[in-house]
C-alpha cells in the first residue's frame, strides 16, 4: 500500500494512471500532476476512483516540485514528463526523500543528445540518501533491457550481438502524425545514428542504413538504424556484447513528410523571431500536428518490439534468440483510450513501480532496468496486457 505521484498527463501518463488504478492493493493513493491541471482532471474523471487526486506543477521548477512532494508525501515519483525535466525531478526527489522512476533518459533542451551520464552522475547521491532511482522503464528503453537481462539469465553464457527491433505496423489514417510527443519524436529521428561494435561507437548519418526485417504477425517492414539510449547501458552491463544496434520501421509517406519538415526548417530546435516573438520552430510544429493522445480511436494494426540476440548458450554452443511483444492498437484503445505506443510505454512504467513498491526492485542508487531481476517484472508485464514470446535458433535476419 503506497502513494505515487505521476508527473505527466499525456498519452503515457494516462495509461500509467489507468494501470495503477487497476492495482489498489499496491497503489493505494495516486496523484496525477502536470503543468495543466485540467488534463489531470480529465484522466481522474474518466477513472472515477476515490483514491485519485490531481495537482498542478511546473516540472522545470525544483521549488515547485519540492512543494508538491512535501504536500503529498509520495513513496515514489513516476516521471512521464519531458526528458528535459528528468534532472529537476531527481533533484526534488533528493531534497524530499522520494524514490524515482522514469521512462526516458535526460537530454538538454537545446541539443538533441541522448546520454545517461547526467543521470548516472546521481548514483552516489541516491545511495547516500538511501533512495532508489530506476531509469528507462518504458518499452524501449525499458522492456527491451529486461528482455536482454532475461536472455542472459536463462539462455546465454555470452551474448555477442544484440539488435533491438521496433515496428509500428499501425495505421491512424493521418497524412502525418507522431505516436508520442512530436518534439521528442522528431528530435530522436533526425539526429545522427550510432551503433556499438567491438568497443567503439560508430556514427552514421540520419536513417542512412536500412534493411527489410520480418516481424511476427506483421510481415516484412523496412527498418532503419537509429541510436537509442538503452544501447549505452546494455553494452556496459553486458560486456560480452560485441555489436549492438537499434532499428525502427518508417513508411515512405512518413519519411517524405519528415524530409520536407527538415528542408523547410521546421525541425529546428533553436529560437527564431516571428512578428517580434521568439519561437522554436519544432515546438510550433508540435502545436499544429495531431495530438498523439487523440490518435487511438481510428488506429488499426499492431506494434511488434523485441530483441534479436546471438551468442553462446549455457553449454557454450552457438544459438540465436528472439524475444518480443506484439500489441494491438485497437485493444489498447478499448482498455485505456490510448493507442499502443502509449500503452507499451505506460504499462511497463506501472510494472516497474509495482516492482519497487513490492520490494522486488529496491536498492539505493541509480539503476537501469536490466540491473534488476527480470523474472517478476516479465511475469507482471504479461499479466497486465503485454504478453511476450520467444523464438529460439531461427534466422535473425541480421549479419
Amino acid at each position: 500500500m503506497a502513494k505515487v505521484i505521476i508527473i505527466g498527463a499525456g498519452g503515457v501518463g494516462t495509461v500509467v494512471a489507468y494501470k495503477c488504478a487497476q492495482h489498489p492493493e499496491v497503489f493505494s493513493e495516486i496523484v496525477i500532476a502536470s503543468r495543466t491541471k485540467s488534463k489531470c482532471d480529465k484522466i481522474a474523471k474518466s477513472l472515477n476512483k476515490p483514491n485519485i487526486v490531481t495537482d498542478a506543477v511546473d516540472a522545470d521548477s525544483v521549488p515547485q516540485l519540492v512543494e508538491l512532494f512535501n504536500r503529498h508525501k509520495p513513496d515514489l515519483v513516476i516521471n512521464v514528463a519531458l526528458p528535459y525535466q528528468d534532472l529537476t525531478i531527481m533533484d526534488a526527489c533528493l531534497i524530499c526523500g522520494v524514490h524515482y522512476l522514469d521512462t526516458a533518459n535526460y537530454e538538454p533542451k537545446d541539443e538533441a543528445h541522448f546520454e545517461y551520464s547526467w543521470q548516472w552522475a546521481y548514483r552516489e547521491k541516491f545511495e547516500k540518501a538511501g533512495l532508489t532511482a530506476i531509469l528507462g522503464c518504458g518499452f524501449d528503453p525499458g522492456v527491451t533491457g529486461v528482455f536482454t537481462a532475461y536472455a542472459a539469465k536463462h539462455h546465454f553464457s555470452a551474448m555477442e550481438t544484440l539488435d533491438i527491433v521496433d515496428c509500428n505496423a499501425g495505421d491512424h489514417g493521418k497524412a502525418f502524425a507522431t505516436n508520442f510527443n512530436p518534439e521528442i519524436n522528431i528530435r530522436e529521428i533526425t539526429q545522427n545514428g550510432r551503433y556499438y561494435r567491438e568497443g567503439e561507437w560508430i556514427v552514421t548519418k540520419p536513417l542512412e542504413y536500412h534493411r527489410t526485417l520480418t516481424y511476427p504477425g506483421v510481415g516484412p517492414r523496412e527498418s532503419y538504424l537509429l541510436y537509442h539510449e538503452e544501447l549505452e547501458s546494455l553494452v556496459k552491463n553486458f560486456p560480452t556484447i560485441k555489436r549492438a544496434r537499434f532499428w525502427m520501421t518508417f513508411g515512405q509517406e512518413y519519411l517524405t513528410h519528415l524530409r520536407v519538415i527538415q528542408n523547410i526548417g521546421m525541425a529546428r530546435i533553436d529560437e527564431v523571431e516571428y512578428n517580434g516573438v521568439k519561437i522554436v520552430p519544432l515546438q510550433f510544429l508540435k502545436a499544429v500536428l495531431p495530438n498523439p493522445q487523440e490518435l487511438g480511436e481510428n488506429y488499426h494494426g499492431q506494434t511488434s518490439i523485441g530483441c534479436r540476440i546471438s551468442g553462446l548458450d549455457k553449454e557454450g554452443r552457438e544459438m540465436t534468440y528472439y524475444i518480443y511483444n506484439n500489441c494491438s492498437h485497437e485493444e489498447a484503445y478499448k482498455e485505456t483510450g490510448m493507442q499502443a505506443v502509449s500503452y507499451t510505454t505506460g504499462v511497463p512504467a506501472m510494472v516497474g513501480a509495482m516492482m519497487f513498491l513490492t520490494g522486488k526492485w529496491r536498492k539505493a542508487g541509480v539503476y537501469n532496468v536490466e540491473e534488476f531481476d527480470p523474472d517478476p517484472f516479465l511475469e507482471q508485464l504479461a499479466a497486465n496486457g503485454l504478453a511476450w514470446h520467444e523464438i529460439l535458433n531461427e534466422n535473425l535476419e541480421m549479419d
